[in-house]
């Protein structure tokens, strides 16, 4: 609790609590279906791989200007592949990690996460793995199983698996995913999100209602079986029923989303371009989602207590620049 009432205190002075940063626009995979290089995830007329990014001691700055300019309580490094750069994450973990900043860091693991790391306060190793090993292997090489068990080893990671209709298909294939990761032993926790679409889009990745509601049901009962699967009744039901727009969305707005340029901000939410927010599978937006659908004693909606901070939040922010300008 005393994390929320940290955020809404950053709510308060008009600021967004959680930063993610788009830090390097390479990335040696070629997965089907990644938002991150869809043509409309910047908005249209330029891609993640065309903008300029940064290297060595001039990404350092530029990445704690935006964290001077923003001060986040979390944040969020994605890409592209982080690991690309690596050196410069040698420097810049350790330091948000002395200023008591909490880091989450996306990555393939298609190279090795460097063992240091795993000594790190406040910081957590995301490993994207689209499903079991043939799958995965297929669609996200050269970041093989093989290569992703050697190299989290010693560490405690996040496996999260985004579920496709692909997946779907099968009758038991999360049982067996969740079941497999459950028993690796560098696996602190697991995290299944649903595939996000964009507006109109027609892929083999998109769910069908049918599919959600088969995923919805197979977590509700894994969740009981497997204490790994960090997955909330809450958390899981908002699946069912997504916010229906960015504005109902607290993660779209608590969370700045930039890209590797560090000027380009992408909107409305990470995914960019027009998602389809009525078939959001976002395990963020899932999460704080459940928060703010929580009811305090009395009957008061936490999510109704965030609306009021925000509202304050955007005066005090405009007075503040007013002033400053």
């Amino acid at each position: 609790m005393e994390g929320i009432f940290t955020a809404w205190g950053r709510i308060l002075q008009g600021y967004r609590p959680s930063l993610s940063v788009e830090i390097t626009r390479e990335c040696p995979l070629r997965c089907p279906g990644c938002y991150a290089y869809g043509d409309e995830h910047l908005g249209g007329g330029v891609t993640l791989r065309e903008v300029s990014d940064y290297k060595g001691q001039e990404l350092i700055d530029r990445f704690f200007a935006l964290i001077d300019e923003h001060r986040p309580l979390h944040v969020s490094i994605v890409g592209g592949e982080p690991l690309v750069r690596f050196r410069e994450l040698n420097e810049i973990l350790p330091r948000l990690a002395d200023r008591g900043i909490y880091a989450q860091l996306v990555t393939s693991a298609v190279r090795p996460v460097p063992q240091e790391w795993a000594s790190l306060r406040r910081l957590q190793i995301v490993v994207s793995i689209d499903g079991l090993q043939p799958e995965h292997d297929e669609r996200r090489k050269p970041a093989t199983y093989d290569r992703i068990l050697k190299h989290i080893a010693g560490h405690q990671i996040t496996v999260h698996c985004t579920v496709t209709r692909q997946q779907v298909q099968r009758d038991g294939y999360l049982d067996q995913f969740v079941d497999f990761w459950s028993a690796n032993p560098d696996t602190r926790q697991i995290w299944v999100s649903l595939y996000t679409p964009q507006v109109g889009e027609v892929s083999p990745e998109r769910l069908e209602p049918e599919d959600r509601e088969r995923v919805v049901a197979a977590l509700m009962h894994l969740r009981t079986r497997y204490p790994k699967l960090r997955m909330p009744k809450g958390m899981i039901e908002v699946y069912s029923e997504p916010p229906q727009s960015p504005d109902d969305c607290i993660f779209a707005r608590t969370t700045t989303c930039v890209s590797a340029d560090f000027k380009r901000q992408i909107a409305p939410c990470q995914f960019g371009g027009t998602p389809d927010c009525a078939n959001c599978g976002c395990i963020a937006s899932a999460g704080l989602g459940a928060v703010g659908r929580h009811r305090l004693p009395g009957g008061l909606r936490v999510g109704a207590i965030f609306d009021q901070s925000l509202r304050i939040g955007r005066t005090v922010r405009r007075y503040r620049d007013g002033a400053s300008g």
